[in-house]
């Protein structure tokens, strides 16, 4: 079992920026690729970026060049630095990671983004 802990959200105005963190503990070994999503009201959870064990990283075309993924695997942490948001980043944002084939996710942090 995996668990993931995220911390990080909150209220920011328009053109700020924020940065979230995702610790896992647990049975950690093999954690290959972790991830940022993200479910806005009434909408489907969408993917917003996603990191491999190597490093290797792909966005979202919403986020491209304002949200950098990056990971400390000594530190099983994964983050999200989000600049220049956006009143449509405005969800709840999910830590993701993938063991084995299985997916594991944290409870959600709330970001919000005021015009």
């Amino acid at each position: 079992q995996v668990q993931l802990v995220e911390s990080g959200g909150g209220l920011v105005q328009a053109g700020g920026s924020l940065r979230l963190s995702c610790a896992a503990s647990g049975s950690i070994v093999s954690i290959r690729a972790m991830g940022w999503y993200r479910q806005a009201p009434g909408k489907q959870r969408e993917l917003v970026a996603v990191i491999t064990s190597g490093g290797s990283a792909n966005y979202a075309d919403s986020v491209k060049g304002r949200f950098t993924i990056s990971r400390d695997n000594a530190r099983n942490t994964v983050y999200l630095q989000m600049n220049s948001m956006k009143p449509e980043d405005t969800a709840v944002y999910y830590c993701n990671a993938e063991q084995f084939l299985y997916y594991y996710w944290g409870q959600g942090t709330q970001v919000t983004v005021s015009s």
